[in-house]
């Protein structure tokens, strides 16, 4: 990108159109997820070369700040483009210019970029020792799922970006053990692929969990649980289910109208985006359960060639019936049937204490077969670094 970029807003027909051309696009970074992000104001954003090409794209979400009418820019997962580091200023001194013209005080992004990825095993291993420490500070082992040259190619880019963003002014985030506000930069995925890109069988994504893993998620095919994809009819049950396992977790919900707007808004878009999984009794089950009791639900979203496993809900009864993994399964054998790349368990924290509140949630996703991978994570550019500071003070006192 020699010659200058401009940026303007674009339909959302054209992004669509751009985005096809990139198989890891989060599904964050899509326009429909606008409409689930109902406090923030959407903006689909274009930059075009001199012969008016369109090279880059990002969903921007606005938040104003009480009072003032400035607002927090935030690209989750984005923008989406082919991440060059000598390319970088191309396309971010544009952003920056549009975007506080337009009334940001803050951008905050976080570039789609992986810096570093560790095999499953050695995390649950470090977590079992109690090593200390973060999973920043482990050198990685050999990683069975991942090509040397594609590590090595990452690791360069990752190192190469963090120089540029820095000089041109961007905040570098800090690693913390607990989950912040925005996306972890810590992430569980298990690959459904080898290291020459074939697409794993279901038995091969079993082989990569540990042997409990792997024994609970065969018996549950034979305990009497039966999966099924429900309908938006079913989201009053599964709000229920929901906020039973917030109670008993210690979580907050959220109301019923994210999730069905999610729904609703994925699928009109991408029919089979967004899918809700059921577990329910059968007839004949391990723990004389009713017929039809719901045990176990997950809303799985699908977007190109990735996966994710966004919300989990489960009875407290019946426990041994091991409904959720029986879910988990589902979703990654339909993962592979859609030729995905991996299949995503959502962040992990960066501690490897076994007494830290989130180490049990370390343990279960790499014990899944997931291994680790560290993104860029979210940096932010303060535009006003009064109202910057106002922001961060109205953030932490909301909790």
């Amino acid at each position: 990108m020699s010659t200058p970029l401009t940026i303007r807003p674009i339909s959302d027909a054209d992004y669509r159109t751009f985005v096809a051309d990139f198989p890891t696009t989060s599904f964050l970074q899509m326009p429909e997820w606008a409409p689930v992000k109902a406090e923030w104001t959407p903006e689909t954003l274009g930059w075009h070369d001199v012969e008016g090409t369109l090279v880059a794209v990002a969903l921007v979400l606005h938040r104003s700040l009480p009072i003032f009418k400035k607002t927090l820019a935030y690209i989750p997962d984005g923008p989406i483009w082919a991440w060059d580091a000598n390319d970088a200023p191309a396309v971010l001194e544009p952003l920056h210019e549009y975007l506080k013209s337009n009334g940001a005080f803050l951008i905050r992004m976080g570039p789609p970029v992986v810096q570093g990825r560790w095999p499953g095993e050695q995390i649950r291993r470090a977590v079992a020792g109690d090593t200390g420490g973060s999973i920043d500070q482990l050198d990685p082992a050999e990683l069975t799922h991942t090509n040397a040259e594609t590590i090595a190619a990452e690791q360069k880019l990752a190192a190469q970006l963090t120089s540029q963003l820095k000089a041109l002014g961007w905040q570098e985030p800090s690693i913390s053990d607990d989950f912040e506000a925005g996306q972890p930069q810590f992430q569980a995925r298990i690959p459904l692929r080898d290291a020459d890109g074939n697409q794993l069988t279901v038995d091969e994504v079993l082989g990569r969990m540990d042997q409990s893993s792997r024994r609970q998620t065969r018996k549950s095919t034979r305990t009497g649980v039966r999966v099924s994809h429900g309908t938006e009819a079913d989201f009053d049950a599964w709000k229920a289910l929901f906020d039973e396992t917030a109670e008993r977790d210690g979580f907050l919900g959220r109301p019923a109208e994210y999730f069905t707007t999610m729904y609703r808004e994925l699928n009109a878009a991408n029919p089979g985006a967004c899918v809700l999984y059921l577990a329910h009794a059968e007839a004949e089950n391990d723990e004389d359960a009713p017929e039809g009791t719901l045990l176990a639900a997950a809303i799985y979203i699908r977007e190109a060639k990735a996966a994710w496993y966004l919300y989990g809900a489960s009875s407290n009864g019946y426990r041994k019936l091991n409904a959720p993994r029986r879910l988990q399964l589902a979703m990654i054998e339909d993962s592979i049937e859609a030729g995905c790349d991996y299949y995503d368990l959502g962040g992990i924290s960066a501690t490897l204490s076994k007494d830290h509140e989130l180490a049990g949630l370390t343990r279960f996703k790499t014990t899944m077969g997931a291994d680790v991978a560290r993104t860029l994570g979210e940096w932010d550019l303060p535009l006003n670094k009064l109202l910057t500071r106002a922001f961060e003070v109205y953030i932490a006192r909301r909790g």
